[in-house]
């Protein structure tokens, strides 16, 4: 494999054979996707149609898709992780959606790995 150097742009003489590309998501549309997974689960729960059921699973997809997981309890895990890292690489909790909400709740203790600890 030659030397790839960091370049922008295509340049089809440049070999990329065991080149990974890690995409991280915007966290805007993961949290937005997130709320609109909740509030569809919120209605089913509470018996308002069967409207909702496709959408839901067209969400849980798309969340998969984003997130890049198999099943829908990953990519919850993952989306937490990423909005939870986000905040605390920078320090602040800001608002990132039109809910003016702030991407995790203030105080959290999830780690950014995952494990969770008990008080």
């Amino acid at each position: 494999m030659r030397d790839v150097g960091m370049r922008c742009g295509c340049d089809s003489n440049v070999e990329r054979e065991d080149l990974a590309v890690l995409v991280v998501p915007d966290p805007k549309v993961v949290r937005r996707l997130l709320t609109r997974y909740a509030s569809l689960q919120i209605a089913l729960a509470e018996g308002e149609g069967r409207e909702g059921t496709r959408e839901l699973e067209d969400v849980s997809y798309t969340l998969c898709i984003t997130m890049g997981t198999r099943n829908i309890r990953e990519a919850i895990a993952a989306a937490d992780m990423l909005l939870v890292a986000r905040v605390r690489r920078s320090g602040v909790q800001v608002p990132d959606g039109e809910d003016g909400l702030p991407a995790a709740p203030a105080g959290c203790s999830v780690p950014v790995d995952g494990s969770r600890s008990t008080p």
